[in-house]
């Protein structure tokens, strides 16, 4: 899956950047490993010393295991915070996170499920199919939806909201993953991903109604 860069964010030191590369080599090196033996079965330990680095040291960058392989998602964590932060004069919180959304459909994008790339496949099948890794990926969008709510004002009817639209976001990237873990392409299930956003969104702004 890849990173997104953002060109709103200042320029990265020549230290940060070698840190960035060092996280994004570990992390790329162990998902191989995930990926060709099963995430169980290959340790931390075998992890450091095919990135040769100490255990500690990886330890230092990744507190867990499973944050070896979600850090793929690092870079989406506030991915919906900065969406709301750098909305157009005018335009609503919800009405930019709908355009967001339909955007990374229209790119494929892996976050909202509808990619069909084989490396992206392989990968979320590690993900959807480990346990550990999808109660880890639930910590992420905890964290996501509390940085939404801050981007909204973190009133009491902001994170509710938050909680409402992350939850959204990740029932239709659910939902397009099963289609193309089904069969489908990604071309060939654009028109229903952007159908199901639509009415998804549509309930978000009218509430659930029932």
């Amino acid at each position: 899956m890849p990173h997104t860069s953002h060109a709103s964010q200042a320029p990265m030191s020549l230290r940060e950047r070698k840190k960035q590369l060092t996280y994004q080599a570990v992390s790329d090196t162990a998902i191989a490993m995930f990926l060709e033996r099963g995430f169980d079965k290959v340790s931390v330990a075998e992890v450091a010393a095919a990135a040769d680095i100490s255990k500690p040291t990886l330890f230092r960058y990744f507190p867990t295991k499973e944050d070896l392989a979600l850090h793929r998602f690092a870079d989406h964590e506030d991915e919906a915070a900065r969406v709301v932060a750098g909305r157009a004069d005018g335009e609503s919180p919800l009405d930019a996170l709908h355009r967001h959304f339909l955007d990374g459909l229209e790119r494929r994008d892996p976050v909202t499920g509808l990619c069909d790339v084989p490396e992206v496949l392989a990968f979320l099948r590690l993900l959807y199919g480990t346990p550990s890794l999808v109660a880890r990926l639930f910590a992420y969008q905890s964290r996501s939806e509390a940085a939404l709510a801050r981007a909204l004002g973190d009133r009491m009817r902001d994170r509710l909201a938050a909680g409402q639209i992350t939850a959204v976001l990740r029932v239709l990237a659910e939902e397009n993953w099963r289609r193309i873990d089904a069969g489908a392409d990604a071309d060939g299930a654009y028109p229903d991903a952007v159908e199901a956003a639509e009415d998804a969104f549509g309930q978000l702004r009218s509430g659930i109604g029932r």
